[in-house]
């Protein structure tokens, strides 16, 4: 296979004189992904049989940083559209063994007696190589992708949980629904205090009435957000207090801040601070 080193371009050439047979090919190698080339196109506008002509070019070419970028759009593509990462797999496998067969039949056009096993072992490196350098940046770039989309969608959800709502100048409310576990107590301290800071709230309303369970140590946890509320200047005001989480957080012995005002609905609350933001009677 000495002749692939010295004509790269008559290689080329074959390849894309034998296109058809190519794809033809490739499409019986890769059964499952043959019957769905089709959808693919459609739903992510990936043309597989020339991404594999593409493929096929860059590495009997040796075009290392084409085919490295290459892997990476295509990575970032199947992530955008949430393709099944197994028919990549069958697919790249199948481009993989197809480019062998086009090779062994263009050497056998082409062939001389020169150092053939050494020659045909450092093809196959090189292949090889090419192919898994393909799929090593394809899944990076795909997962990089997945975890940016998953810590986007993660950031959203926090601030989604805790929702701070201005009613008035200085006044917020902040309804909580669901579970309150370890993790969402640690975002609500965040959000809370920061929220205090730059919307320069001096009341905040806190409607519990949403809430589902909160386990002990979340307990002892709100009573610190609490008092931190109220070391930055801000009142509290908790509504919604359940039967069954009063006698949890009494059970606990924990004793919230003087400074924190316990109110029996949010309705409620809300009028008492909206009369007293603007003097209108409801």
């Amino acid at each position: 296979m000495n002749g692939l080193f010295h004509n790269k371009e008559e290689v080329t050439d074959f390849l894309t004189a034998n296109r058809e047979k190519f794809q033809q090919m490739l499409l019986s190698e890769a059964v499952n992904v043959g019957s769905k080339i089709n959808d693919i196109l459609e739903k992510g506008n990936i043309d597989l049989l020339k991404n594999a002509e593409m493929l096929a070019h860059y590495i009997v070419e040796n075009r290392e940083e084409e085919l490295v970028e290459f892997a990476k759009i295509e990575g970032i593509a199947w992530a955008q559209h949430s393709l099944t990462l197994a028919f990549k797999l069958e697919w790249v496998h199948a481009i993989r063994r197809t480019l062998w067969y086009f090779l062994y039949q263009f050497d056998d056009q082409n062939e001389d007696n020169e150092s053939p096993r050494k020659k045909f072992f450092d093809l196959e490196k090189r292949i090889n190589d090419s192919v898994d350098q393909f799929l090593n940046n394809f899944f990076i770039s795909y997962s990089d992708y997945k975890d940016e989309l998953l810590l986007s969608q993660k950031k959203l959800v926090e601030n989604l949980s805790v929702p701070i709502i201005p009613i008035a100048s200085s006044v917020a409310v902040l309804p909580l629904i669901g579970m309150i576990d370890t993790y969402r107590i640690n975002t609500l301290e965040e959000k809370v205090l920061m929220g205090i800071s730059s919307m320069q709230i001096q009341t905040l309303i806190i409607d519990l009435s949403g809430i589902a369970e909160m386990e002990l140590d979340v307990i002892f946890q709100f009573e610190k957000i609490l008092n931190g509320i109220n070391m930055m200047g801000c009142k509290a005001i908790l509504t919604g207090l359940r039967v069954e989480l009063v006698r949890k957080i009494v059970d606990t012995g924990v004793s919230f801040d003087s400074q924190v005002e316990t109110k029996g609905t949010l309705q409620q609350t809300l009028k008492e601070h909206l009369v007293l933001e603007s003097g209108v009677q409801f």
